[in-house]
């Protein structure tokens, strides 16, 4: 993966699509964090299931992935992908996942969004700089006008990186979506694009 194949950079990260090639690294990754997502989310964590799941995200006109990867090619201390990461080549490691999910055009111009770290580089601010380009990238060559995040209470992780991008707080769904076993509760955060730019 070289520059040019990135769709947006800042200083540390850049975003690009998901691809096939990507299941090692991702699935590694994965698996190494189920501590830190779990019980959040429940990323892919063998081929069979990360080329299901990719293929939604790269084929559905309703969904769009991001990768969101180092600059740098990594943590520098080798592990899954190492430099080359799972896309064959060059380019940085993995560091973690934003999706847009359910885009409804029209009048709408809305996605949800879904999002998570791998264990390697949580903490690092990378995701926060990673957020920002998918915004910038949804609100500008994707034409969104909005993005939703809804997220459980008590995940203090995800709600301080949505803080932490000027998104605000519009709601509490109570039984919002049925994830590992049971039917959870979410907030409601929202962001649209005249709020990006007014913040920056």
């Amino acid at each position: 993966m070289t520059g040019t194949d990135y769709l947006a950079q800042g200083h540390r990260t850049a975003i690009r699509p998901y691809t096939q090639a990507d299941a090692e690294e991702f699935t590694t990754r994965a698996r190494e964090s189920r501590g830190l997502h779990s019980p959040w989310l429940f990323p892919p964590v063998d081929a069979r299931s990360y080329a299901a799941y990719a293929g939604r995200l790269i084929d559905d006109p309703t969904k769009a992935g991001f990768l969101v990867c180092e600059r740098d090619g990594g943590e520098g201390e080798g592990g899954a992908g190492g430099r080359g990461g799972g896309s064959g080549g060059a380019g940085g490691g993995i560091a973690g996942f934003i999706n847009i999910n359910n885009i409804v055009r029209g009048g709408f111009l809305c996605g949800a969004l879904g999002y998570g770290a791998f264990t390697h580089a949580a903490g690092r601010g990378l995701m926060s700089e990673g957020l920002e380009l998918v915004l910038r990238y949804a609100f500008g060559p994707l034409g969104l006008h909005r993005l939703e995040a809804n997220i459980q209470p008590g995940n203090q992780g995800s709600l301080a990186l949505v803080r932490r991008a000027g998104f605000r707080l519009e709601g509490f769904s109570p039984d919002f979506l049925f994830i590992d076993g049971a039917w959870r509760d979410h907030e409601r955060w929202a962001i649209t694009a005249e709020m990006l730019s007014r913040d920056g």
